[in-house]
């Protein structure tokens, strides 16, 4: 009798310890990946001076995490002056240093993250449904310049909004980057737009660490 209700004990042991296990495999944070292409044209005109258009080219990347409630941003771009500023006087025909080209690496950690994306720019052109669920990333954001502090950063800081939003047909189809504070005497106040290249998540096991 006693062997008996020793291996009843042992059995329902066993179910409860899996249960458990299953249950927090359920409820295991998941993380969320993101990245990208960033492809447009500054205004040529910032902060009442003529100084371009920029071509702005990169490649960004960001990981949702916490279920959701913060992230981590990334962007490595490259910015020289467009065929535009030759026309507007601000670069030469045929002298490439004139173009002005440089790099920006562009950092948000722990940045916010909201599903309110009724404050993000709509989509162009006007005919195109509107945004759809996605996620608003913001928070104070980190620009280099050639691998330095960017010259506008001593002047204060910067935040970044970024926008992920789609429609029916493919979810995440689109980012939006509008920068605020001191940012903008460079990049403008205009959204800078991107495509999304790739989205996935995982479900992960923080309990190790």
């Amino acid at each position: 009798m006693k062997n008996k209700n020793f291996w009843l004990a042992a059995h329902v042991f066993v179910i409860l310890v899996l249960a458990m296990g299953a249950s927090a495999l359920a409820k295991a944070p998941e993380s969320r990946h993101f990245n990208g292409l960033i492809n447009d044209y500054s205004p040529a005109t910032i902060g009442g001076k003529v100084v371009g258009p920029w071509e702005i080219r990169g490649h960004w990347s960001l990981k949702l995490k916490d279920e959701s409630r913060l992230a981590d941003f990334s962007a490595v771009v490259n910015m020289e002056l467009s065929d535009g500023a030759i026309v507007e006087g601000v670069a030469q025909v045929d002298v490439p240093a004139s173009r002005t080209a440089h790099t920006h690496h562009i950092t948000m950690t722990d940045a916010t993250v909201s599903p309110d994306t009724s404050v993000c720019p709509p989509f162009t052109p006007a005919a195109t449904p509107a945004i759809g669920p996605g996620y608003v990333i913001s928070g104070p954001v980190s620009v280099t310049s050639n691998g330095s502090a960017a010259g506008f950063e001593a002047k204060g800081p910067s935040t970044l909004r970024a926008c992920v939003t789609g429609g029916p047909e493919v979810q995440f189809s689109n980012i939006t980057l509008e920068f605020m504070g001191q940012a903008p005497t460079h990049f403008g106040t205009q959204a800078i737009h991107g495509v999304v290249r790739k989205a996935t998540s995982e479900r992960h096991d923080d309990s190790h660490r």
